[in-house]
């Protein structure tokens, strides 16, 4: 084997006789983050009664150690020893077995699960305070499907031909936070209200209460969350939404007989109008009093991509898309908006990169709790970015962050009762990778 060096090619020999050597070094990072927003120390709290007497292993370690593992790339439990086989940087972590013992606890005690995601909660506070709180409050909510390539419980057939799990989710669209999910059997309905209502409830949960008294929020669904139940329940809660609309007859009709002044350009993300694209307001032209006061309707029409195949419900060679919404303001501005919840297909990505995709147990209630620890990687991988990196690098999805940044290898020193991680000089993003260790040191540490 050859290596180059300055253009030089040289005839390669392995020894294994180095020392201090780390692999996954920038992952250091995750873990000392999750002490620093007071995650690891919530989740101690949280968990203090699992604790044996002669327990080794403090439960709210375990936990952020397999919270680590998933953010760091991991998919199941065997994977915690990527973090277990770098002691120096992590400490001692538990066996694979005491972090089952650990899951199983949580999945079978009362009460357990929902400390789990109350000490989440405590630690988006915290993570808040110290800078990583998004400008306004506008929740995705979406499902997406997890296969299933063994017999597993609660695993269905599903909508789209095939086997395995259909769970509901909700994402903070400012700050790219996971909020909440809930896991449901393969065949669960699309647009079943009460799970809509159950994931909205657990969202609002983990967000710091003076926020959620105060602050506007506003809900985003696709159409599944369309439904005269969900919608009454947002509007008793005060908050507005933004829903995607099946385009039944009357809708259709209505949009077929507006006059050609009724449509306006549509806007891009950025503001600028947007070419082959208008928008127009319906409201005038259909009977909306089943629906909360003040409700409007607001549709889009577009010339589709060349090749996409066109549906009966389009016509004239326009693609139409409609928008069912209580906010105030330009239609198309608030159509802009409403489109914007796209992005919630790149956190539903997101979340399958940081464990999501692969449900590992056989039970039911433990895939809840392992939907649960893919939360927490995900929230602690966009806390780590919102207050440790810049630039491309804080906006980052997971596999380039790892790339980048976590998978980075190092070498670690000691000197007079110090260490220094040295990371290769002309690694490109070495002088990034220091720099956020530096930001994350000069926070202050969680106080109680």
């Amino acid at each position: 084997m050859k290596v180059t060096r300055e253009g030089r090619s040289f005839t390669l020999d392995v020894a294994a006789d180095g020392e201090g050597l780390v692999s996954h070094a920038g992952a250091g990072l995750l873990a000392e983050s999750a002490d620093r927003v007071g995650l690891t120390g919530a989740l101690s709290a949280g968990l203090a009664g699992v604790r044996g007497r002669r327990g080794r292993h403090d439960p709210g370690r375990v936990m952020r150690d397999l919270a680590v593992m998933l953010a760091d790339g991991g998919d199941c439990l065997s994977d915690l020893r990527v973090v277990r086989d770098q002691q120096p940087l992590f400490g001692v972590v538990a066996s694979d077995t005491t972090a089952f013992r650990l899951i199983d606890r949580v999945a079978t005690e009362p009460g357990l699960l929902d400390a789990l995601r109350a000490a989440r909660a405590k630690a988006r506070e915290r993570a808040w305070e110290l800078g990583a709180r998004p400008a306004e409050i506008v929740i995705d909510v979406d499902a997406t499907l997890i296969g299933a390539h063994s017999e597993k419980e609660g695993a269905a057939g599903t909508f789209r031909g095939g086997f395995g799990f259909h769970p509901l989710l909700a994402f903070l669209d400012g700050s790219r936070e996971s909020l909440a999910g809930i896991l449901r059997a393969g065949n669960a309905g699309a647009n079943t209200a009460a799970d809509h209502i159950t994931v909205v409830d657990a969202a609002l949960e983990q967000i710091p209460q003076e926020i959620v008294k105060d602050a506007p929020i506003v809900v985003r669904t696709d159409s599944a969350g369309a439904t005269h139940e969900f919608l009454d329940y947002l509007r008793e809660g005060r908050i507005g939404y933004l829903c995607g609309l099946d385009l039944s007859e009357g809708v259709r009709r209505a949009i077929l007989d507006l006059p050609e002044n009724a449509w306006v350009p549509a806007l891009r993300q950025d503001g600028s109008e947007r070419d082959g694209a208008q928008v127009a307001e319906l409201t005038d032209h259909l009977d909306l009093t089943a629906w909360p006061e003040g409700s409007r309707v607001i549709v889009r029409r577009e010339r589709p991509h060349p090749g996409a195949q066109l549906s009966f419900t389009d016509h004239d060679g326009h693609r139409f898309l409609a928008t069912l919404t209580d906010q105030p303001g330009n239609p198309a501005e608030i159509e802009r908006r409403h489109r914007a919840r796209a992005n919630a297909e790149d956190r539903v990505r997101c979340a399958k990169q940081t464990g999501l995709d692969n449900l590992p147990f056989r039970e039911f209630a433990l895939n809840e709790v392992w939907l649960e620890l893919s939360l927490i990687a995900s929230d602690l991988t966009v806390w780590t970015q919102a207050l440790t990196l810049t630039g491309e690098l804080a906006l980052c999805e997971p596999k380039t962050l790892r790339y980048r940044l976590l998978h980075t290898a190092g070498r670690l020193a000691f000197h007079a009762r110090r260490a220094t991680l040295r990371i290769q000089r002309t690694w490109p993003w070495a002088t990034e990778l220091a720099a956020a260790f530096q930001r994350l040191a000069a926070l202050p540490p969680p106080t109680g």
